[in-house]
């Protein structure tokens, strides 16, 4: 199956979180559709392990759903910042963790999911730092057990599709899981 053709865009609002593209295409069938999507940076998951356990910040209010829900870290990615960079980044700002550059970081997901692929060009990433004692949290944080029974305690406090998405692909790929 092609792409549809781009016969015009009649709209291309740009912010600093996102670009808005309203267009018109046409399909292989040539029926002419009024489309709208959004390209935005790719997002980052890092499920930050120490000791046994899945480190998480604590709650944060987001506004998309209008109340605290518990997230691993995670952000943005962007175009010009390499995914260790940015995970990295992540675990400092939202555990206060500096990882020591040579702690390997494992990308579950080199090909990255699209978030949205309908409608939007985002792709969801997801890492693994497996962190040393060196590596301790600073602020306020959540452990849960990296066992069977402590995944499916977390998961029940879990709202976020790509938070689950991205644990649920680790826990798949984890040989060392008890």
């Amino acid at each position: 199956m092609g792409a549809w053709a781009v016969r015009d865009r009649f709209l291309n609002l740009e912010t600093r979180w996102f670009n808005l593209i309203g267009e018109h295409l046409e399909t292989e069938q040539g029926n002419l559709l009024e489309y709208w999507r959004v390209e935005r940076a790719h997002s980052l998951i890092v499920l930050a392990l120490l000791d046994n356990t899945l480190l998480l910040p604590e709650p944060m209010y987001r506004p998309g759903v209008g109340a605290a829900t518990l997230d691993f870290p995670g952000g943005r990615v962007s175009p010009e910042q390499s995914l260790d960079t940015a995970a990295r980044q992540i675990l400092h700002r939202e555990l206060g963790i500096d990882v020591e550059p040579s702690l390997p970081l494992l990308l579950l997901n080199p090909g990255g999911w699209p978030v949205n692929s309908s409608f939007s060009n985002q792709r969801l990433f997801g890492m693994v730092a497996h962190l040393t004692s060196s590596c301790s949290p600073t602020v306020p944080h959540r452990r849960y057990a990296c066992s069977p029974a402590g995944i499916e305690q977390l998961l029940t406090q879990l709202s976020c599709l790509q938070c689950r998405a991205v644990v649920r692909e680790w826990q798949v790929h984890n040989d060392d899981m008890p």
